[in-house]
C-alpha cells in the first residue's frame, strides 16, 4: 500500500466520524445553520426588506420570506450582477455560476467565500466515505478525470463568472493535480465533440482509475475510447473501478455502461448544483444520498402535489416522511432565500436523512391530470429492461394530445443501443410498470381517456444531434426525462 493510499484511509476515518456528529443531530444542526444565516444577512438589502432583525423562528421566516425561483429573486440578483455589495449576502460574491435560464436568458447564481468551500469539501467527502466503507483506496495512485465545462472565466463588474464545473476546476487540491486529467488546455476547448476527442487522445494510454461526469456525456467518451481501442474500456483501463456521477439517474444507463466497460464498477452518486452541493452517496449498501445538513444550507420541503396550491405548507427536516415527493426549497450562505431550485426529492431514510432525486417540478406530464414524474418513468423503463438484452442510450417522454386517430397517449422517444425484438411487447411492459407506478395514469388508461403508450425510435446519436441543434451539447446539459408539451418531441421528429 502506498503512502498516499494509507493517508487517505486515515483521513477518511476522521471525516466519517465528523459527519456522524451532525448526521445524528439533524434538527439541531439545521437550527444552527438557520440562525447563522439570519444573523449574517440581517444588514443586507434583502434582510432589511424582509425584517430579518425580527425573525426568531422558522415560522417567522416563512411569514416574511415567500417561496421564489430565479425570476422572483431577479431584482436582487441584478443588483449583485451590477456590482452592488450587501444585497443578498454580506459583501460581494467571489463568482457567478452562469447557467441557462428558461425565461430570462442567462442566470447568474452567486458563489461566496462562505459557500464555495462546501462545493469542494462535499465532493471530496463523498470519495472519503467510499474509501472508509470499502477499504478501497488504491485508485488514489492512478489518474482521475472529470468531464466538465471550460475553466476559462469571464468577468462582470469585477466578479468572475463561468460554469460551476469550470469554477470548481480552479479549486482542485494540489495533491490531486498530478493525477488529474485532462490537461488545462484540453479542458478549455469549448466545442464538446472536439473536447471529447482530445480527452480520448490524452487518456488513451494512461492508468485511469476514477472517471466522473454526467452519464450521457461519459457514455460518449467511452464509445469513442472503445472505437479507438477496439476493446472494452475496462480492458483499456485495467485499474478503472470507480465511476462518479451526478445530474441524472444512472440506472437507465447502467446496462450500456457495463457493456462498454466489460464489467461492473463501483459508483458514487452526487447531487451538486450551482445553487449548492446538497447530497452525496455515503454508502454502497444503502439507497439514497446523505443530505448535507451542515453545509451552509437551510432546507424546507413542500409536497409536490400541494406545490401549486395557495400558501402550501413548508416542512422542515424534522417533519418530512419517507416516499413523499417534495419540492426542495433552500436558503443559503450565497444569498438565496426561500429558493425553489426546481428539483424534487424523496427520502429513503430518516436516520440518517438520505434522499433520491425524483425529478423536476417543471419536468412532469400532467396533460390529463396524471402527475407523472421523472422517477416513475425511469423506474418503469428499468423494470421493463430487466433480464433482457435491451439497452438504451437515451429517452424522453411527451404527451400526444391531438393524435391523427384514436385516443391521446404518452409518446416515448427512445434511442436504442440493443433494440427489443418485439417493440410492441416492450411498450406493453413499460406501460404495465407505469400503471403500477402511477394510479392516476392507470385510471386514465382504464377509463379510456388515454391509450397505452407509444414508442418512437430515435436514430443513433439523435439526442446528441438534438442537443447540438439547440446549442447545449456536452458540459452539464442533459435531456429532460419529461415534458408537458411537444417542444422537444417535435424537434426530435424532425431529426
Amino acid at each position: 500500500m502506498s503512502i498516499k493510499s494509507a493517508a487517505s484511509k486515515i483521513f477518511a476515518k476522521i471525516i466519517v466520524q465528523k459527519t456522524q456528529i451532525w448526521a445524528t443531530n439533524p434538527i439541531q444542526t439545521q437550527q444552527k445553520v438557520f440562525k447563522d444565516l439570519i444573523r449574517q444577512a440581517k444588514k443586507t438589502q434583502f434582510g432589511i426588506d424582509h425584517h430579518f432583525d425580527s425573525i426568531k423562528t422558522v415560522e417567522d421566516f416563512s411569514k416574511n420570506v415567500p417561496i421564489r425561483d430565479y425570476e422572483g429573486l431577479k431584482k436582487y440578483i441584478d443588483k449583485v450582477v451590477q456590482g452592488e455589495a450587501n444585497v443578498l449576502w454580506k459583501g460581494k460574491p467571489l463568482y457567478f455560476a452562469k447557467t441557462s435560464g428558461t425565461t430570462s436568458g442567462a442566470k447568474y447564481i452567486p458563489l461566496t467565500k462562505e459557500s464555495m468551500p462546501f462545493h469542494i469539501e462535499a465532493a471530496r467527502n463523498a470519495i472519503l466515505h467510499y474509501i472508509d466503507e470499502t477499504g478501497n483506496a488504491d485508485f488514489v495512485n492512478g489518474k482521475m478525470i472529470f468531464l466538465q465545462g471550460s475553466p476559462i472565466l469571464e468577468e462582470k463588474n469585477g466578479i468572475q463568472l463561468g460554469r460551476l464545473s469550470g469554477i470548481v476546476a480552479h479549486f482542485v487540491p494540489k495533491y490531486l493535480q498530478k493525477n488529474r486529467l485532462p490537461t488545462f488546455e484540453t479542458n478549455c476547448i469549448e466545442d464538446w465533440e472536439t473536447k471529447v476527442n482530445a480527452v480520448v487522445e490524452e487518456t488513451f494510454n494512461q492508468d485511469m482509475t476514477v472517471i466522473s461526469g454526467i452519464p450521457s456525456w461519459v457514455q460518449m467518451y467511452f464509445e469513442k475510447l472503445q472505437q479507438k481501442a477496439e476493446k472494452p474500456v475496462g480492458e483499456l483501463f485495467k485499474n478503472f473501478n470507480l465511476f462518479i456521477y451526478g445530474g441524472v439517474n444512472f440506472e437507465p444507463y447502467r446496462a450500456k455502461f457495463e457493456n462498454l466497460i466489460g464489467r461492473k464498477v463501483d459508483s458514487i452518486e452526487l447531487f451538486p448544483a450551482s445553487e449548492g452541493f446538497f447530497a452525496y452517496q455515503d454508502s454502497q449498501k444503502d439507497k439514497g444520498m446523505l443530505l448535507l445538513l451542515n453545509g451552509g444550507i437551510f432546507y424546507e420541503f413542500i409536497k409536490s402535489d400541494e406545490f401549486f396550491t395557495e400558501n402550501p405548507k413548508r416542512y422542515t427536516i424534522g417533519e418530512v416522511e419517507l416516499k413523499i415527493n417534495y419540492v426542495l426549497i433552500i436558503s443559503t450562505n450565497a444569498g438565496l432565500w426561500g429558493y425553489n431550485i426546481g428539483d424534487t426529492v424523496q427520502f429513503t431514510s430518516l436516520k440518517p436523512y438520505r434522499v433520491i432525486v425524483s425529478g423536476r417540478i417543471k419536468h412532469y406530464i400532467s396533460a390529463f391530470g396524471e402527475h407523472v414524474i421523472g422517477k416513475e418513468v425511469e423506474c418503469a423503463i428499468k423494470q421493463a429492461m430487466e433480464n433482457t438484452p435491451i439497452q438504451i442510450n437515451e429517452f424522453t417522454v411527451a404527451p400526444q394530445i391531438t393524435p391523427t386517430d384514436g385516443l391521446p397517449f404518452h409518446e416515448w422517444f427512445i434511442e436504442f443501443e440493443n433494440e427489443p425484438t418485439d417493440i410492441a411487447a416492450f411498450a406493453e411492459a413499460i406501460d404495465k410498470e407505469m400503471r403500477l407506478q402511477n394510479t392516476y395514469y392507470n385510471d386514465l388508461i382504464s377509463g379510456k381517456v388515454l391509450r397505452k403508450l407509444v414508442i418512437t425510435k430515435v436514430a443513433k446519436n439523435g439526442f446528441q444531434d438534438y442537443m447540438k441543434s439547440i446549442g447545449k451539447l456536452g458540459g452539464q446539459n442533459k435531456i429532460p426525462r419529461l415534458s408537458n408539451d411537444r417542444t422537444i418531441a417535435d424537434l426530435l421528429k424532425r431529426e
